[in-house]
C-alpha cells in the first residue's frame, strides 16, 4: 500500500476554522485527521502540502518511521502550526491502518482497557444558580456529570485581584448548592495570570468547594514556576494544552509541575506521540485528561487513545450536534449517560462527509488580546 495524495481542508464553524486532513492510497483506502487551529489557520494547508512531498509513495502503515522522518526533515522544531499539520496527517495514517487491518485503531494499540470514555463539557452562567441550571440541562439530555467553566466573574484586568478571587469563590459555593454532590466541576483560568502568587490565591479561594481540577492558570514557558505552584496548592493542578511533544512534557513531569496533563492530540504530534507522553506520565503517577475543544474527527482519535491508555482520566468534549459539525461526520461520537461508547468498526469508526467539508467557506479568525485600563495588553 502506498500514499498517493494528502489533502487539507479548512471548514469553518461559527467564527473558527478546523484543519481536516485526508490521506489517500493506491488501494482505495483513505484516512482522516484533524489539525488544531493555533491561530494562523491558513498556514495549515501549505504545511500539509510541504510535508506531503516527503510522504507520497510511502506505506501509510509505517507510522513510527514516517513521523520520525518528518521530524528529522524539519530539522528545527516545527512549532504550533507545524505540529498541528503533522498531527492531522498522523491521525489519518492510523485511520488507514485500522481500515486495512479490519480493526478499530484501539486494537492496534494493544486493545481497550475500558469500555467507555468519561467526558466533561463546558458550561457557564451569570451566577452560580444559572450555571447550575445549564449543567442540569446537559445532564438531562446527555447524562453529563463533569463540567468545566471559567472562574472569572469579574474582569481580572480592571478589578482588584482580591475581589476577583472572592467572586469566584461565591460563584462556586452557589454552584455547589444547586447541583448534586457527586458532580465534578473544573475551573480554567486560561493562562491569563502572570504572577504565580495570584494563581495560588485564586486556587485557595476555590479549594473549599472541591474543584475537580484547576487548569492552566499560568503561561507554560517557565517550568520551575509550575513546580512551586503545585507544591503549594491544595487542589489538583492540570496543564499541557500549550506544550507540544514528549520532551516538553518530560520536563514538566520531572519537575513535578502537574497532577494532570492535558496534551492535545491535534497539536502534540498525533496519537503515537500522545501514547509516548502518556507513558512518561504513567511513570510519574500522572493522569491524562486530553485537551479537546475540537471537532468530531479529533474526538474520534481521542476515543481510541483513551480506550487503550490506562492512565487516561477524562476527555474534554464539544457536542457536534450543537454546531455545524453535525454535518461533517456521519454518525459522530455522542454521549450516552455521560460517556462515549467504543465502536467495533475499522479505523477511527467514523466517516467524514467530504462533500460538505469541501463546500465550507474559510472565515478569517484571530485571537485579540484584552486592553487593560492603562492601555497595555493582557493575556488572551
Amino acid at each position: 500500500m502506498k500514499i498517493t495524495a494528502i489533502k487539507a481542508y479548512l471548514p469553518s464553524f461559527g467564527r473558527r476554522n478546523r484543519g481536516l486532513i485526508k490521506v489517500e492510497t493506491d488501494e482505495g483506502i483513505a484516512g482522516w485527521g484533524e489539525a488544531y487551529s493555533v491561530g494562523p489557520d491558513l498556514a495549515t494547508k501549505p504545511i500539509v502540502d510541504y510535508i506531503s512531498t516527503w510522504l507520497i509513495g510511502e506505506d501509510p502503515r509505517r507510522i513510527e518511521y514516517l513521523m520520525m522522518k518528518t521530524y528529522q526533515q524539519f530539522r528545527f522544531p516545527p512549532g504550533g502550526a507545524g505540529f498541528a499539520a503533522i498531527s492531522g496527517i498522523e491521525h489519518a495514517l492510523w485511520d488507514i491502518s485500522g481500515k486495512a487491518a479490519g480493526l478499530p485503531v484501539y486494537m492496534l494499540l494493544g486493545g481497550h482497557v475500558r469500555d467507555r470514555i468519561w467526558i466533561y463539557q463546558h458550561f457557564g452562567g451569570s451566577s452560580g444558580e444559572a450555571a447550575a441550571e445549564a449543567a442540569h440541562k446537559a445532564h438531562e439530555k446527555w447524562g453529563i456529570t463533569a463540567f468545566k467553566t471559567s472562574p472569572y466573574r469579574l474582569d481580572l484586568n480592571s478589578h482588584r485581584w482580591g475581589r476577583v478571587c472572592a467572586q469566584a469563590a461565591t460563584f462556586f459555593e452557589e454552584l455547589r448548592k444547586h447541583t448534586p454532590d457527586d458532580w465534578e466541576f473544573a475551573f480554567d483560568p486560561h493562562a491569563k495570570i502572570f504572577e504565580p502568587i495570584r494563581a495560588l490565591q485564586l486556587a485557595n479561594a476555590l479549594a473549599p468547594y472541591d474543584p475537580f481540577f484547576y487548569e492552566e492558570p499560568l503561561r507554560p514557558e517557565h517550568i520551575p514556576a509550575w513546580a512551586r505552584l503545585r507544591q503549594q496548592m491544595q487542589v489538583p493542578l492540570a496543564t499541557g494544552e500549550c506544550l507540544y511533544g514528549r520532551f516538553e512534557f518530560l520536563d514538566l513531569m520531572a519537575a513535578q509541575g502537574a497532577d494532570i496533563i492535558q496534551p492535545d492530540i491535534c497539536v502534540c504530534g498525533g496519537l503515537l506521540e500522545m501514547r509516548k507522553i502518556a507513558a512518561i506520565a504513567e511513570a510519574h503517577y500522572v493522569t491524562v485528561a486530553p485537551h479537546n475543544p475540537m471537532g468530531p474527527v479529533a474526538t474520534a482519535v481521542n476515543v481510541h487513545f483513551a480506550a487503550a491508555t490506562h492512565n487516561f482520566a477524562i476527555l474534554e468534549y464539544l457536542n457536534p450536534m450543537d454546531s455545524e459539525w453535525a454535518h461533517w461526520v456521519d454518525d459522530p461520537y455522542l454521549p450516552k449517560n455521560g460517556y462515549l461508547e467504543l465502536r467495533n468498526r475499522p479505523g477511527l469508526g467514523i466517516e467524514v462527509n467530504e462533500e460538505v467539508v469541501a463546500k465550507s467557506v474559510y472565515q478569517h479568525w484571530q485571537r485579540t488580546a484584552p486592553v487593560r485600563p492603562d492601555g497595555s495588553t493582557g493575556y488572551v
